[in-house]
């Protein structure tokens, strides 16, 4: 089971108080730290203010913020945990995650979900669909994203996303793109994910409650000729599953271990202010194996 971690990126309040210049370059070494120390994956959110209640703070996009990092780092994987589908043309975050895969020398992961979070969505200008408009949204975008980054030409013709003959050069250094699909639904989301995703996110889930889900995901597999043993299954780490790094953040690692996972991805955002926090967090995730050996 592999380790990664969110970066900052001023959604979580972590740059409060902090001019721009300065967050930014604790976010740079924050990331060179994480990398150096053998994380595999490093993600950013796709959030543009705050959590509620909003007030003025540094928040960076995260395909800028990835893009840059790309340039500041050399192994670790890049991706979004999640971006919302709705916040860019489903055409134009292919052209973008491609583009960011060769410039950061086939690195980048693509990350995708419906969206959530209310206040960003009405802040910004993108209204709020209920739940099951913006699942159709993510289906959309998803069949349009999966013919853009395969061979040839890309024609879809949908609701929410068309493309007509969409020439899409470069697809990106990797042979495949990974995709990653994050949330918690096991009607819609775990069946996108079956059809489209490398790998499907569970959202601040209890190691009991993936354990009981597993089966649920593996259904959503064999319902579309999927063998489920392709579909990786990871988790997010935050809120009630969140553990203080030590003794108590190892036990609930290896619990996740224990049933299967691929990944879990623990949240780095209080290393603005915590200069020990990821290295602490690197001996717990390897303690259990998560860590990339350094290159030789």
């Amino acid at each position: 089971m592999k380790v990664g971690l969110t970066l900052p990126q001023g959604c979580d309040r972590e740059y409060l108080g902090l001019e721009a210049g300065p967050a930014w370059e604790r976010t740079v070494e924050i990331a060179r730290e994480a990398e150096g120390l053998g994380f595999g994956s490093l993600w950013a959110y796709d959030h543009f203010q705050v959590d509620p209640p909003p007030e003025p703070a540094p928040v960076f996009e995260p395909f800028v913020e990835l893009a840059a990092l790309a340039m500041a780092t050399s192994r670790a994987h890049l991706g979004h945990l999640v971006m919302a589908a709705a916040y860019r043309p489903a055409a134009l975050t292919a052209k973008m995650i491609s583009t960011l895969d060769v410039v950061s020398g086939g690195r980048a992961i693509l990350g995708i979900g419906a969206g959530w979070k209310e206040d960003e969505w009405r802040s910004y200008g993108y209204g709020f669909p209920d739940a099951p408009g913006r699942l159709a949204i993510l289906s959309d975008h998803l069949e349009v994203i999966t013919r853009m980054l395969a061979p040839g030409t890309a024609t879809y013709e949908g609701r929410h996303a068309s493309v007509f003959g969409a020439i899409h050069e470069p697809k990106g250094i990797q042979p495949h793109i990974p995709v990653v699909i994050g949330g918690n639904g096991p009607t819609v989301t775990w069946r996108l994910a079956a059809r489209f995703a490398d790998e499907l996110n569970l959202d601040a889930m209890m190691p009991d409650d993936v354990e009981r889900a597993l089966p649920i995901i593996r259904e959503r597999c064999e319902e579309v000729g999927r063998d489920p043993a392709t579909l990786a299954v990871s988790v997010h780490l935050w809120g009630l599953p969140a553990a203080e790094p030590g003794p108590a953040l190892r036990a609930r690692l290896r619990d996740y271990e224990g049933i299967g996972l691929s990944r879990v991805i623990l949240q780095g955002f209080a290393a603005v202010t915590d200069p020990g926090l990821v290295e602490r967090l690197a001996a717990d995730a390897d303690a259990v194996g998560g860590l990339e050996p350094a290159a030789a």
